[in-house]
């Protein structure tokens, strides 16, 4: 079942592994989609954002970080994480507008959504230097050795010898 509310897009900023979107829902807004939100907090949702009737990103599956209500406002926090189609960053330009979000459960669970991306591992030093766990990584030095090497060798059967003596080899 899916809850659509008009609400204030407050803030989206980009944490270390994901995005953390900020909605608000002023006043008194219909009592029994807040409840049915409150039972949502703490899972994954699908979450949809219209302007002015114009779909704005499509269904995006976030993680409904909390809810916190006072007697003016109820604050909405959810963490969008490995968006792959970039739809997030189409919602920077509506922060701090007022939006018609839907918000629907998903089928995913918590461990899914947060299973690490694949990739190559590795582990950073303090220095900012990165240790890769990939054995078919070349390190700097090896790198280093192979150009040396190339350089060394003399091409089979001696040196190049010119064509013409315009064409000196240095």
């Amino acid at each position: 079942m899916k809850t659509t509310m008009n609400v204030l897009f407050k803030s989206m900023q980009k944490d270390d592994k994901k995005e953390i979107l900020k909605f608000e829902i002023k006043g008194t807004e219909d009592a029994s989609d807040e409840m049915d939100l409150f039972e949502l907090s703490g899972s994954i949702v699908v979450l949809n954002l219209e302007v002015g009737g114009d779909d704005v990103c499509g269904d995006l599956s976030a993680e409904f970080i909390s809810m916190q209500r006072d007697s003016k406002k109820t604050v909405m926090k959810f963490g969008v994480k490995g968006d792959k189609d970039d739809k997030a960053q189409l919602l920077y330009k509506f922060a701090g507008r007022n939006v018609t979000l839907g918000v629907a459960p998903s089928q995913m669970s918590i461990e899914e959504f947060n299973e690490p991306r694949e990739g190559i591992k590795g582990t950073v030093n303090p220095d900012g230097t990165i240790d890769l766990e990939d054995k078919d990584q070349l390190t700097i030095e090896e790198i280093a050795a192979a150009e040396e090497e190339k350089e060394t060798e003399e091409p089979e059967g001696g040196p190049v010898i010119p064509e013409s003596e315009d064409d000196l080899p240095f």
